[in-house]
């Protein structure tokens, strides 16, 4: 009597099993694959670079900084635009930095005095927590940036580790990362500009 019982069993759970999605579930790993592949997170963070004359704050800037100690740039004191405060410095690559930077700044902005090239990439080290209530969720994460080139390598650090919590929500064919300002909870982009060192 027990195995027609265990056989009506097997054949219903087999028949209710194809209407589940693996995305209906928020596990880690889905959590860690939706925030790594969605688009705020691959996005490429960007080195931006002024030469020619600019401020003392500029200048003395943790970015700055690190380029005169590669002996990429250099800099002589300037007179200042009407919207500067003294000091100001006219900043110029060395021949290292014009041998850095040649191959990172595009075509087109090789005669500009300010460009931005893409330096890094994020990566997700650890989902550290998921809290949902009901379609929504929030996801605790840690991450790290990836030096995509010399420049990147001496300003964004992969030895730090990030801190940030992105919002999920349910939707019929499963969760999703909240990327936009539109839907409630706070959206990646903002998570990530947030973001606090993981201690």
């Amino acid at each position: 009597m027990r195995k027609p019982s265990n056989l009506v069993l097997c054949l219903a759970t087999l028949l209710l099993l194809p209407s589940c999605s693996p995305r209906d579930f928020l596990t880690r790993r889905l959590a860690a694959d939706l925030i790594a592949t969605s688009a705020t997170f691959r996005a490429p963070q960007q080195f931006e670079l002024s030469t020619g004359v600019i401020s003392n704050e500029a200048y003395l800037s943790p970015k700055y900084l690190a380029l005169q100690h590669r002996g990429w740039i250099s800099a002589v004191v300037a007179r200042c635009p009407a919207l500067l405060a003294p000091p100001c410095w006219d900043v110029t690559f060395t021949p290292s930095g014009v041998d850095t930077f040649q191959s990172l700044i595009a075509t087109g902005d090789a005669e500009k005095q300010s460009f931005s090239i893409p330096a890094a990439r994020r990566e997700v080290v650890a989902i550290t927590g998921i809290a949902k209530q009901g379609n929504v969720a929030d996801v605790e994460f840690t991450w790290r940036w990836i030096p995509l080139n010399e420049v990147g390598a001496i300003v964004y650090s992969g030895d730090a580790h990030y801190r940030s919590t992105a919002s999920f929500r349910f939707y019929d064919d499963g969760w999703r990362v909240v990327e936009a300002a539109a839907h409630p909870g706070q959206p990646l982009n903002e998570a990530l500009r947030n973001a606090e060192p993981a201690q």
